[in-house]
């Protein structure tokens, strides 16, 4: 099977008609109008991917709140991903309730996810999807790192808040070293923008420590 490279920041995600957990799907059409989050783990029935779908489960409430889903995805056959989501529940007390994409190695061919150097199952992608169908992140994990949850929810959070309110989002957003919850205002593009941005800082919608890095209140 010829492998192809990944998509792009920016692309639309590739329409995939997959089966999955809870029947067959089409993305991202099945997901128009919310946000998602499609990510891979290197197959069922491992410890790292046990501990981490626990984890987006116990998350997934919070992934709804801001209009996002979760999507799971491997190369096992979809009797596998059931039989492994009983075992989370009989033995965490965790019902998987977000689908998990049955994949025959078609997917992740189409969206790189297999990594010769590191052996032949999927690595741990994260595609951060908007609700327009665009992919907007992209994360890239090793098999033997499990991911942090709380990083990728924030990433969506930041992502939205970004279209929301045009700004960018500091390190470590909302709780950056140096300039706490604020956001960043997008440095001006030219001469006249920079002169206009200094006078815009003395107006005090916004704080500067020079014309091109500025910030405000969220």
């Amino acid at each position: 099977m010829e492998q192809q490279g990944m998509p792009l920041l920016g692309d639309r995600l590739p329409e995939l008609n997959v089966l999955t957990t809870h029947g067959p799907m089409t993305l991202p059409h099945d997901m128009a109008g919310k946000w998602f989050v499609l990510f891979s783990h290197p197959a069922d029935f491992t410890p790292v991917c046990t501990t981490e779908f626990v984890a987006f489960q116990t998350l997934y409430e919070e992934f709804k709140k801001v209009n996002c889903e979760l999507i799971g995805l491997s190369v096992d056959q979809v009797f596998s991903h059931i039989k492994w989501g009983e075992w989370i529940k009989d033995n965490f007390g965790v019902e998987i309730q977000f689908p998990i994409i049955a994949d025959t190695g078609s997917v992740a061919n189409r969206l790189g996810l297999i990594h010769p150097g590191k052996g032949t199952n999927t690595v741990r992608a994260v595609f951060i999807v908007d609700d327009k169908g665009t992919i907007r992140i992209i994360f890239y994990y090793p098999q033997e790192l499990g991911r942090n949850m709380q990083e990728i929810l924030r990433a969506v959070k930041g992502m939205q808040y970004s279209d929301a309110n045009q700004c960018s989002m500091p390190a470590d957003w909302p709780n950056n070293g140096i300039i706490k919850d604020h956001v960043i205002v997008s440095p001006p593009k030219d001469v006249k923008g920079a002169e206009e941005r200094k006078a815009q800082a003395k107006s005090g919608d916004m704080e500067c420590y020079d014309w091109w890095f500025c910030h405000r209140k969220g």
